[in-house]
């Protein structure tokens, strides 16, 4: 039987940061290869790739970097909760902020895709406290109602407060993914109730208990992503036994890695995670829900185009 080539997003890359330039720490380490990142990912199937915006700055670098690959790139426009200690010390203050914000979106409607990162993060409330969080959480649905795009949307032990929120403002905005899932059956089963989809990477299959949770979750409300250079599935995790029994379509292996010290231009960097293996989740999410990758692929495709790129054609 023919079957079309696989078509993948990755709804979820952090693209700016420097390690995919070959910045460590601040130190250059190997060359810029981020052209070798995105030829790979090309090769694994991933037709388009929404590059986190997670402040101001690195939201005008998505921007950027999406002008730079067109058709391939895409960008997200936002606060993550852990940088929203950063609004109120704008030169002009928290409104110039977020004004700030929405001209980077009406300037760029064609390469934006979403509002976001944004959300709740209770795990990492030493970076920015829970008022600060809540209070510029409420102003991103703003940006959402006015320029009418989905939210792309963080949630991390929030005890509630989190679902509260998207609850008390779900009509000001039009569709969303909660990215990078690690939550439990009924925090999912909240969030579907909502509308929302769910993205799923390497750390949501670290536990038993979390490939229960993505098993639970209907493919027809999943995203696939990868959260790199975060979040590979590691030897270490439930998953990874899964990764094990797996097939890889269309004969698909992930390419050889190397440290950093000894980095080549055809092989991934080890601890960096990137783009193309987004096949390694999709090979045990098709395990978890026992359909074939390449039926998983279409369904996830068809999700996230839906909600993301409606009106945008992905070669």
């Amino acid at each position: 039987m023919f079957r079309k080539a696989m078509k993948l997003i990755d709804i979820g890359a952090n693209l700016t940061d420097p390690v995919f330039r070959g910045k460590y720490r601040g130190k250059q380490a190997h060359p810029d290869d981020l052209v070798h990142i995105l030829a790979r990912a090309r090769a694994s199937g991933i037709v388009g790739m929404m590059v986190t915006g997670g402040n101001l700055k690195e939201s005008a670098e998505a921007i950027r970097l999406s002008r730079e690959y067109p058709g391939q790139l895409f960008a997200t426009v936002g606060c993550h909760p852990t940088r929203t200690s950063e609004v109120d010390r704008h030169s002009n203050g928290a409104t110039a902020y977020f004004t700030e914000l929405r001209q980077l979106i009406d300037a760029n409607r064609d390469v934006v895709v979403a509002v976001g990162e944004c959300g709740l993060d209770y795990d990492r409330l030493h970076f920015s406290g829970k008022d600060v969080q809540n209070k510029y959480f409420e102003r991103q649905f703003e940006l959402a109602e006015a320029t009418g795009l989905p939210m792309f949307l963080h949630d991390r032990n929030t005890g509630g407060d989190f679902v509260r929120i998207v609850r008390e403002n779900r009509s000001r905005f039009s569709n969303g993914v909660v990215h990078s899932f690690t939550g439990t059956v009924e925090e999912a089963r909240a969030l579907l109730d909502l509308g929302l989809y769910i993205g799923i990477n390497g750390c949501s299959l670290k536990t038993e208990e979390n490939l229960a949770v993505v098993k639970s979750i209907p493919v027809d409300r999943l995203m696939i992503e990868t959260d790199c250079p975060y979040c590979d599935v590691r030897r270490t995790h439930a998953g990874h036994k899964l990764l094990e029994q797996a097939s890889m379509a269309g004969g698909w292996a992930a390419p050889d890695s190397k440290k950093k010290e000894r980095w080549a231009s055809d092989s991934t960097v080890k601890g960096r995670n990137e783009p193309c293996m987004i096949r390694q989740v999709l090979a045990v999410m098709a395990q978890l829900h026992s359909i074939s990758e390449e039926d998983l692929a279409e369904r996830l495709f068809e999700n996230t185009k839906t909600v993301f790129f409606k009106d945008i054609e992905l070669q």
